[in-house]
C-alpha cells in the first residue's frame, strides 16, 4: 500500500477516533469531573486533552512509514 493510500486511511480513521474521543470526554466531564475538587478538576482535564494522543501513535508511525522501493 502506498503512502497516499495510508496517509488517506489514517486521516479518516484519526477523525473518527477523535470524534468518538471527543463525545467520550465530554460525557465523562460533563458527568463525574464537575463535582470533584477543582484540583482534581484540573488533573483530569490535562489528562483527558492528552491521553487521546496515545492510541494514534502507532496509526501515525504507519502513516509516515516511506514506500517499499
Amino acid at each position: 500500500m502506498g503512502m497516499r493510500w495510508r496517509k488517506l486511511i489514517g486521516t479518516v480513521a484519526m477523525l473518527l477516533f477523535i470524534i468518538t474521543y471527543a463525545l467520550f470526554a465530554m460525557a465523562l466531564a460533563e458527568g463525574r469531573i464537575t463535582e470533584a475538587p477543582k484540583l482534581v478538576q484540573t488533573l483530569a482535564y490535562i489528562v483527558l486533552g492528552l491521553i487521546w494522543i496515545v492510541p494514534l501513535m502507532p496509526l501515525v508511525r504507519w502513516m509516515a512509514k516511506p514506500d517499499k522501493s
